[in-house]
Formats: structure tokens, C-alpha cells, sequence
């Protein structure tokens, strides 16, 4: 590593969709000789991967949204102790620049960057705005986002986006060039159900019962895989056995790029990391939001998606089974339906957006700094 280039922090903590971009820009700027720091909670200790790897510091911090009175009260306090350590950080480390992925994890770092003069920009991964973000906005320099289109920027704010794409791990990137293998007839179906980390209950109960409507000589022709909450674990298993439907299920999947791959179809939820593997590889989807997020941002998601013609927008309240089976029926005897959404998911993804973000964040950086 060229030592002479100058740090670049990154303030990122929380879920999948927050830090599987800051992994990916992590790798980018690693590869250009650039030093690396990360400003995470308490949460941080469990990074892997490239994160796992960098000088990691952690600061108290607290979300708001959605909170009680005393709730807020007290995570207003966690994230003002959280600047106050960010701030001792920075002055110790000397960031050239520090990039922001969201969530509250990430404010007290930004917060303590702008107060200091530091260079800053935040990354989007939604097609809405998060509450974070919407916090830091005024204060950065550059919002790059994910979609071309993002709502809740207030329009004086519109200069300063710049659309880079949702950069995936790496390990998804290498499958960018997998081509996407159609059924084939009278072939097996290869069907894959995500629903986050933790699976989602909606999933569980609605997929089986729609396969177990599906015709006979269809429904044997299936193979899925699909993540279930622990707890549902067994009921899934049994209601499989009884339609006769080879499944594979768990709680958590550590392979799921090459399942992407693998997948004639999947339904999932539509978080932001999950659209964006779903895009870089092409891979159609049914999406089904989950209804309570936070400014329903993944009904946001979904309708990018399936404007570009890469994903079919399944509102939970008609996620039923008698409604799936019905489009399951039409799309798995339509293959060249599929094969088109396929090629229409991949063209929605940016293929370069950890390299386009990692420009962003060296154009920050001060001439003079050592770039």
C-alpha cells in the first residue's frame, strides 16, 4: 500500500443495506493505495470482510425515529456524546475526507467532520431520502444515491447529487458476467425466497400455500431455497413435504450471490441491498415491500425496479397465495417473460458503482493532499 495517500474515513454502522456499500467502496479505495479508517457504533465489533480488516473506531450512537418521548431523549444525548468522540477521532487520525452511509450510526462522524472542515459526502442507498441523511444533507458537500431518482431532497439540495449507483460486495461483482440461464422445457425451476436476515413470516406463510396451487406437473419441477425465521423453520418443512416440493431451507443463507445466480426467479423483500444484487446480477424478482419501514422506502425500491422493467411490485396487502400462484403459473410457463425482466434487472444496475463512489470520494480530497 502507497502509505503516502491520505486517510479517507468512512462512518457507517446498522444493517446490510448501510454497510455492504461502505465495504465496497472500502475495497475500491483500498485497491488505489488509500488508507482507511471507520467510525461505526458498538455494533462495528462484528464486522467482517474488508470492514473487519480496517482501523476501526467506535462512538456511542442512537437512532430517533419512531421513539418515545425518554427513548429519544436519551438517544438525542447518545448521539450528542457520540460528536464529542468523533470529534477527538478525527482530530487524531486527520481524515482528508469522510464518506457517510446512513442510519444513525453514521451522524455523530458527519456531524463531527462538518464542525471540523472536513470534507464530506453521504451515499443514499434507498430511492427515499433515510432520516440520517436527510440530517446531513445540508451539511455535506456531495449525496451520491443509488437511484437516479430520490425523493425528500429539498430542491435546494439537488446540486449537490450525484448518482453513482448502490455499490455491491465484491463477491458479488465477480458474478456480474454470470449469464442468466432460462428454463428450460420441462426443466427444473429454480426459485429462490429471501426475506432479510432474519427471513419474514409473510413469506413463509404465503409462498407454500401458492406453490401447493400450482398444477401438479408445474409444481414438481420446483426447487427452492428459501430463508425462514427460526421459528418457522419447521412448519415450512412440513407443508413442503406435504406438496411434494424439494426444498432447502434456513435461517440465514451465506451464500446468497450464488444463489442469485443460480435463480430462475426470487421473491424477496426490497431493501436496499437486496435490490442492488438483485440489479447487478440480473436476476428477476418479485418484491414485496415490508410495509412499515420507516417513509416506506422499499415500496420506493420496488417501483424503481419495476419501472425498469427488472422486478413485478407485489404490495403485502395482496401478497396472498391464491394471488401468487397466479402469477408464479404465468411467468413459469412464460420463460421468455423472465429472460426479458432478467436483461431489463441488469441494465437497471451500475456495474461500476463502488469505482464511480470512490471517484467521488478522491474528488473531495483537497489538491495538495497526496491523491
Amino acid at each position: 500500500m502507497n502509505t503516502s495517500k491520505p486517510l479517507i474515513a468512512l462512518a457507517a454502522g446498522g444493517t446490510g443495506g448501510h454497510v455492504f456499500p461502505a465495504e465496497a467502496l472500502a475495497s475500491a479505495l483500498l485497491e488505489r493505495g488509500y488508507r482507511l479508517a471507520l467510525i461505526t457504533d458498538r455494533r462495528g465489533a462484528a464486522y467482517g470482510g474488508t470492514l473487519g480488516q480496517l482501523e476501526t473506531h467506535r462512538i456511542a450512537a442512537g437512532g430517533i425515529a419512531g421513539r418515545g418521548k425518554l427513548a429519544t431523549l436519551r438517544a438525542v444525548l447518545e448521539l450528542g456524546l457520540g460528536v464529542i468522540q468523533a470529534r477527538s477521532i478525527l482530530k487524531r487520525i486527520q481524515p482528508a475526507a469522510i464518506i457517510g452511509f446512513g442510519g444513525y450510526a453514521s451522524v455523530p462522524g458527519m456531524v463531527a467532520a462538518s464542525l471540523a472542515g472536513i470534507p464530506t459526502a453521504i451515499h443514499e442507498q434507498n430511492a427515499v431520502l433515510g432520516r440520517a441523511n436527510r440530517l446531513l444533507a445540508g451539511r455535506v458537500q456531495r449525496i451520491a444515491t443509488s437511484f437516479a431518482e430520490v425523493s425528500h431532497v429539498e430542491s435546494r439540495l439537488i446540486p449537490k447529487l450525484v448518482h453513482t449507483g448502490m455499490p455491491v460486495r465484491a463477491c458479488v461483482a465477480a458474478l456480474r458476467d454470470s449469464a442468466y440461464d432460462g428454463i428450460s422445457a420441462d426443466g427444473p425451476i429454480e426459485l429462490l425466497v429471501l426475506g432479510g436476515s432474519q427471513g419474514a413470516r409473510i413469506l413463509s406463510e404465503v409462498v407454500p400455500a401458492a406453490l401447493a396451487g400450482l398444477p401438479e406437473a408445474l409444481r414438481h419441477r420446483i426447487r427452492i431455497a428459501q430463508q425462514c425465521r427460526p421459528e418457522d423453520l419447521d412448519g415450512v418443512r412440513a407443508a413442503y413435504a406435504a406438496t411434494g416440493i424439494r426444498a432447502e431451507l434456513d435461517s440465514f443463507f451465506a451464500d446468497v450471490p450464488e444463489r442469485l445466480v443460480k435463480a430462475h426467479l426470487v421473491i424477496a423483500r426490497a431493501g436496499a441491498s437486496t435490490v442492488a444484487e438483485l440489479t447487478a446480477l440480473g436476476r428477476p424478482a418479485i418484491l414485496v415491500p415490508y410495509p412499515y419501514a420507516i417513509d416506506d422506502h422499499q415500496t420506493a425500491n420496488a417501483h424503481a425496479v419495476e419501472d425498469f422493467g427488472g422486478a413485478w411490485l407485489m404490495q403485502q396487502e395482496a401478497f396472498t397465495a391464491e394471488s401468487l400462484s397466479a402469477r408464479l403459473d404465468c411467468l413459469f410457463t412464460q420463460p421468455e417473460t423472465l429472460a426479458r425482466t432478467a436483461a431489463c434487472a441488469r441494465n437497471a444496475g451500475r456495474a461500476d458503482a463502488a469505482n464511480r463512489l470512490a471517484d467521488l470520494a478522491v474528488g473531495l480530497i483537497a489538491p495538495g493532499r497526496g491523491t
